[in-house]
Formats: structure tokens, sequence, C-alpha cells
């Protein structure tokens, strides 16, 4: 825990100076984000779950897209890390492109960060400021090995759009998920979680067949993906 809190710190301070000098920085997650794994907590726990939460859909996809509005959170532990997220592999595979809003709370208070990540390299955080209530436009674009990331605050009205290359990518999911590589989650607003414009390929959501994911919160809630909405596009994830 000690050198846990001690990784967390040191990130910070690396974000505080990427904040001053306008730049993007590379942070070493206490708990790195990446592939899907499931896990429970105890045979005959009726909570189980995983470390990602809301749909995945298999196939070589070349775009997967999604929006979502930043929840506001109250931090119940230091631990708590969570990210809503829209990307491409990741499930059946050991690679992901990926990008989202990872919110912190190993300061003690909520702290929101855009950013991508190519798993299994470090995830990078953006400097531009992100605030509770902010709605962000996500898309992950493939293009043989080159991957292009693309995130925007609509609110604040700023993008961030990054190509990197990864060629032992397998191309076997696209997914919009929410992610705590923690197990442990803040008390968010609502108790739910919400994304819209959830396409693969153009294709809406509900058309490419998705996967439901539940995700694991300290061993006593799931969150849970509601049945995805008339518009074929659109989703929310409760804790129960």
């Amino acid at each position: 825990m000690l050198a846990t809190r001690l990784t967390r710190a040191l990130a910070a301070a690396a974000l505080a100076t990427a904040s001053l000098a306008g730049t993007a920085v590379a942070a070493t997650a206490p708990v790195g984000f990446g592939p899907h794994v499931s896990f429970g907590h105890g045979a005959g726990s009726s909570f189980s779950g995983g470390n990602w939460g809301g749909y995945a859909s298999f196939g070589s996809w070349t775009t997967a897209t999604a929006s979502w509005t930043e929840p506001s959170v109250t931090c119940r532990s230091s631990n708590d890390l969570f990210a809503p997220w829209v990307g491409i592999d990741g499930d059946g595979s050991s690679t992901v492109e990926q990008t989202g809003v990872a919110t912190d709370c190993s300061s003690g208070r909520p702290v929101y960060q855009a950013w991508y990540e190519m798993y299994p390299a470090a995830p990078v955080y953006y400097s531009n400021s992100v605030s509770a209530g902010d709605h962000f436009n996500a898309t992950v674009t493939r293009s043989g090995t080159s991957y292009t990331l693309t995130i925007s605050d609509t609110t604040k009205g700023w993008t961030k759009t990054t190509t990197k290359s990864l060629s032992s990518a397998r191309h076997y999911s696209a997914e919009a998920i929410i992610e705590s590589p923690t197990d442990s989650y803040p008390s968010i607003s609502g108790n739910t979680i919400s994304f819209t414009g959830v396409k693969f390929d153009g294709k809406t959501l509900k058309s490419t067949n998705p996967s439901s994911l539940n995700a694991d919160d300290r061993g006593t809630n799931t969150w849970i993906p509601n049945a995805i909405g008339s518009d074929g596009t659109s989703f929310s994830i409760t804790r129960h």
C-alpha cells in the first residue's frame, strides 16, 4: 500500500509539472488499465465480475466511438480509481488501444484526467483541464498497425488526437467500458454512468451483437450494464 501511494504521488507530481508545461505526460498508473480480466470474491459470492463493465463486440473492428458526460464523484478511499473509455482490442487479446477520462482519488479528492493508452505501454495523461459534468466524444480508429486516438471535451472546447503504431494487436473486439484497475470505485452521483452514440465501424452497438460485462466493485457491489436503448447506441451502467 505504501508503494502504491508513493507511485501515485510521483505520478501526480509529474502530471502537475506537465500541466504547467501544457504537454502530455506518460504516467505509471498504480495498476495499469488493460485487457478484460474476470474475477470474483469468494466461492458462492453473489457479487462477481471483472475489471470491465459495459459492452464489447467481437470482430476485427477498425473504428470505435462513444460519448459520455463525466460523472461527479465523492471519494470513499484513496484507492478509488476508475475510467469510462472507448477502445479496440483487449477482450481476448493482450493489447488494448483506448482513450477516456480517469478519476483518481489517491490524493483524497477526485482528480480528473483525460488519457490514452496503447497497452501494454503505460497510459499517457493529457494536461487539459477536465471537470465533472464535462461532455466527451472519443474515437479510436485503426489503419493497419496505426491507431488514431481522439478525445474531445465539448464543454471546454478542446480536442486531443494522438497517432501511434502497435504491431502486436490481434483485433478481437471493440468496446465502451468503465474500468477500475484497483477494483475500487468512488461514490458516483446517481450510481449510474451513461454512454451515448456508441458505434463500431459506423454500426450501432446493438446491431453488432455485443456481450454485456459486469464490473466488480470492492467485492460487495457490481456495476451492471442496462439494456441498450431504442436508438441502438446508448446504455447506462448501474451499481447494484
